[in-house]
């Protein structure tokens, strides 16, 4: 259960993305590439 809460408060943070949120990425490689990107930030 610990697990699951982590990876729960994951995706909450990266939903406080607006793009990630909304999806305004047309393309896939493009919403991928917002996720990496974003979570890499959030790993820092």
């Amino acid at each position: 259960y610990r697990l699951r809460n982590v990876v729960e408060r994951c995706f909450n943070r990266l939903k406080q993305w607006r793009g990630l949120a909304t999806r305004y990425d047309k393309t896939i490689e493009s919403y991928q590439a917002t996720v990496t990107i974003a979570s890499i930030l959030l790993w820092i």
